[in-house]
């Protein structure tokens, strides 16, 4: 390495706004040549660990949304139940509620509704339990385990309301 005189600064600096600074830039480059097959080797090292990575957020996204969609379909379930006149209709509105809205297989899949009407009356309430299994399709790689979301949602029927028969 040579030592440059402190009066070679401003000619250095003159040669540098001569040419643009196309020097350093080559040298820059030149220096750095040697680096390509290192860049490849850490590109194939992290290529596995970021799919990976992103499909460990696919599925966690898939579980939130199918336990969001598990509590949607109780609660609009258990309002269904909750506005029929006798508990065979509120099961009936129940099931028909709740299946409708987990017929998305990729989020929900073998949807269960079951109504408990052990309490139907006026001023009785009605309870909804939803069940069903996460998709894992398109996750193989990771190999996620089953998971079942549940949720139960109660309605509280109209006090005042007559009932039916």
């Amino acid at each position: 390495m040579t030592r440059s005189h402190p009066a070679d600064g401003p000619r250095v600096l003159v040669n540098l706004l001569r040419t643009g600074g196309r020097d350093l830039f080559t040298r820059t480059r030149a220096a750095g040549a040697d680096r390509g097959s290192s860049d490849a080797l850490g590109a194939a090292l992290i290529a596995p660990a970021a799919i990976a990575l992103a499909l460990v957020i696919l599925f966690l996204g898939r579980s939130v949304d199918g336990r969001a969609t598990v509590q949607s379909a109780a609660e609009s379930a258990a309002q269904a139940a909750a506005q029929e006149r006798s508990p065979a209709a509120a099961i009936a509105a129940a099931q028909q509620v709740g299946e409708a809205m987990l017929v998305d297989v990729t989020s929900c899949s073998d949807p269960s509704v079951v109504v408990d009407t052990s309490a139907f009356g006026p001023g009785g309430s009605v309870a909804v339990t939803v069940a069903c299994t996460v998709s894992a399709a398109g996750l193989e790689l990771i190999d996620p385990p089953a998971q079942t979301s549940t949720a139960t949602a109660f309605a509280t029927i109209d006090p005042y309301r007559s009932a039916g028969g």
